[in-house]
């Protein structure tokens, strides 16, 4: 049965595209003192409006809701693209062959009355939605020891400081960082792939805000390397989560949906098999034009991030 904590408590994944965030996610899945969002939690809504505009899908930023709003049109503005595709029109879905019991209508009744007797802000909106969801999530095997909610949206880590400001003691930032040569080749596969200038574009705006966060709010947001995790996922995941009180654990060691371990971390992201092997061969896709392109335009975080052993391996 599920015990909720009263104290509640966000870790926000955050990764550029095609860097491993998806395969973080999975991996923190089935951590007996996490519950962990089915799907990407895309808590954006149309009302965010400012220089990263351009740059991200709305859907991905941390949230922005209008004054004066009831309950019921908060939760219908927060996008949620990925879970409310499946659980209103799961023949189109993606995930369709994801066994999920929980219906819309049922979260959203429990979202309203979550927030009924409190002022409508963020943070209220925040804790409501991850509640909700967990709550109406009907087979979501809880081990009653959960103590933190862990979302992922991609690039919210440029909000990073609005999270922490809303959640000012409870509120967490992990980004994931992978080499933009194995990133960029990966997006490539998708079926209308960004372009080179315009990925690498948000590719460095993103390692700019995460370096920036993780300097101003230590232990508060957190950076680790995707070359490192896929190494042993199991040992550098649980010393970050010492960090905010939560327990090694088994499952750390492999990707899983709702506790059941995943052969390839498909359909929930592009990297399929996260190891370094697999991470390796993807850089060595590219052509050469292709480094020296990327390289010219990060140059500076590969340096700050540690890419170029990689860097010079590629471009012999």
């Amino acid at each position: 049965m599920k015990k909720n904590p009263k104290l509640f408590r966000l870790l926000m994944l955050s990764a550029m595209y095609e860097n491993g965030g998806n395969a973080t996610h999975r991996l923190l899945d089935g951590h007996p003192e996490l519950f962990v969002y089915p799907f990407e939690s895309q808590p954006g809504t149309k009302f965010v409006n400012d220089f990263l505009s351009s740059l991200y899908p709305l859907k991905y930023r941390w949230p922005v809701f209008p004054t004066d709003i009831s309950a019921e049109d908060a939760y219908e503005l927060i996008i949620d693209e990925e879970a409310k595709i499946r659980m209103k029109t799961p023949r189109v879905s993606k995930f369709q062959n994801a066994d999920l019991k929980m219906t819309d209508i049922d979260r959203k009744k429990d979202f309203v009355a979550l927030l009924r007797g409190k002022s409508l802000n963020r943070a209220h909106a925040m804790e409501a939605f991850f509640r909700a969801s967990f709550n109406t999530w009907k087979n979501y095997p809880a081990s009653g020891k959960e103590k933190v909610y862990v979302g992922y949206s991609p690039i919210i880590g440029v909000d990073g400081e609005k999270i922490i400001n809303d959640f000012p003691h409870n509120g967490y930032i992990l980004h994931i960082v992978r080499n933009p040569f194995s990133a960029y080749a990966d997006t490539k596969k998708r079926p209308v792939p960004l372009s080179l200038a315009h990925y690498m574009t948000g590719w460095v705006t993103a390692q700019y805000f995460a370096k920036l966060w993780e300097e101003k709010y230590p232990g508060r947001f957190f950076v680790l390397r995707f070359e490192d995790i896929v190494k042993n996922p199991r040992r550098i995941l649980a010393r970050t989560l010492s960090k905010i009180g939560i327990r090694d654990s088994e499952t750390l060691s492999y990707p899983s949906w709702n506790g059941e371990r995943l052969a390839e971390v498909y359909p929930w992201g592009t990297v399929r098999i996260p190891t370094g092997a697999a991470n390796l061969a993807t850089a060595q896709e590219l052509s050469k034009k292709e480094i020296s392109l990327i390289y010219e335009r990060t140059e500076m975080y590969i340096e700050y991030l540690g890419y170029t052993d990689l860097y010079r391996k590629l471009s012999r």
